[in-house]
């Protein structure tokens, strides 16, 4: 499975957005498990002031001494889980979104051994997934959102893990990869800010 998603990846010209404002960046980091790839996730901790709560890849916003949003991504993985960078395969990155808070976030995708200790930083996080890829290709949804962003509707499904619900801009970022890696045929429209272009 990460093979055929290394090869996808090498010829996918991913959506790139530069409005000028503030960026972010996130690492969708999969395992080598040889059973199937898994899928790190947190759980950002309840008295947060943004995103209290809520399930997303390791990542945030580029610091002013980042050299790139690639750099961000890990040391924001480094941050947050204690992942050392050189411990990452980057294979690619995903098309650029737009957050509510209006953001522009990167996602890259990385390689992880599957036998790496991940330790939450208990200051922003309270647990981490590591979900199955199977979960998602086997699209276990729990619902499907209905999200106005900018004037249009989206229908983005939303996936219940270990009684966590995964919605939202990760939830549109695991479709993408799921799209893109595996075929997943799962319907998704072009988002405002790309599409407004």
């Amino acid at each position: 499975m990460i093979s055929q998603l290394k090869q996808r990846l090498v010829g996918y010209a991913p959506r790139t957005l530069d409005n000028g404002g503030p960026q972010a960046s996130v690492l969708i980091a999969l395992t080598d498990n040889p059973a199937g790839p898994e899928v790190i996730l947190t759980r950002r901790c309840d008295h947060l002031s943004t995103h209290s709560g809520e399930i997303a890849f390791p990542g945030g916003k580029r610091d002013d001494t980042d050299p790139d949003l690639l750099f961000t991504a890990l040391r924001e993985a480094q941050e947050e889980v204690g992942l050392d960078p050189d411990r990452v395969e980057i294979i690619g990155s995903l098309g650029d979104l737009l957050s509510k808070h209006m953001l522009q976030v990167r996602p890259y995708v990385g390689v992880i051994p599957s036998d790496i200790e991940l330790i939450p930083n208990l200051d922003e996080l309270d647990r981490i997934h590591r979900v199955p890829l199977s979960f998602f290709l086997d699209d276990h949804r729990h619902h499907t959102d209905k999200i106005r962003f900018r004037g249009m509707t989206h229908y983005v499904p939303a996936y219940e893990y270990e009684g966590d619900i995964i919605w939202g801009l990760t939830a549109y970022m695991l479709v993408e990869l799921l799209n893109v890696g595996f075929d997943a045929r799962i319907p998704m429209k072009i988002r405002p800010e790309h599409s407004l272009r």
